[in-house]
């Protein structure tokens, strides 16, 4: 019996340094990745912003539904492993930027994914850069410290790179700092 009660002492113990770090953590983040693409800025700005078309490139994403927007701005619903996410487009300044805004306040997450495309002698350089809040202390230690901040961001351009290769090669794509 007493090592129950002192199993017990131990997950409340984890669980209470859990939400302690997880509250001292700040809930905003900045982080980038960036790839080279071995195509023009037109090519790569029109297959980030066909958002009804990520599923055919990006198999994190099962299926996307767009959705009807009193703003006039495009709103979609993508769906993943981890569920369904409502976003919305702000900005669309084709060939060069292309902004998402996560449009569901049911979220313990927020913020946007700037795509930001500057032209290069291979093709095209793509920037990602996700400016989130993590309002939840448990959800911001585990992005912290379990996840990472960068790992959808990561799987986007791995996707893209696959999109855009040529046959038998793969993409070049470098960290910054985030």
């Amino acid at each position: 019996m007493k090592w129950v009660a002192w199993s017990l002492g131990v997950v409340l113990l984890g669980a209470l340094v859990v939400l302690v770090v997880g509250w001292r953590l700040p809930a905003a983040h900045v982080v980038s990745r960036s790839a080279v693409l071995p195509q023009p800025r037109e090519t790569v700005y029109a297959v980030v912003a066909d958002v009804a078309g990520y599923p055919t490139w990006w198999s994190d994403i099962a299926r996307v539904e767009v959705l009807p927007s009193a703003s006039g701005r495009i709103r979609f619903r993508q769906h993943s492993r981890t569920g369904p996410l409502v976003l919305e487009v702000e900005e669309a300044a084709p060939p060069a930027r292309f902004v998402t805004r996560i449009a569901d306040p049911d979220q313990p997450f927020g913020g946007t994914w700037t795509f930001d495309l500057s032209p290069e002698a291979q093709g095209t350089r793509l920037t990602i850069t996700e400016r989130g809040e993590i309002y939840n202390p448990f959800f911001r230690f585990m992005a912290r410290f379990v996840f990472g901040y960068s790992a959808t961001l990561e799987s986007c351009l791995a996707a893209l790179q696959r999109r855009f290769a040529p046959a038998g090669a793969s993409g070049q794509s470098s960290r910054q700092p985030g």
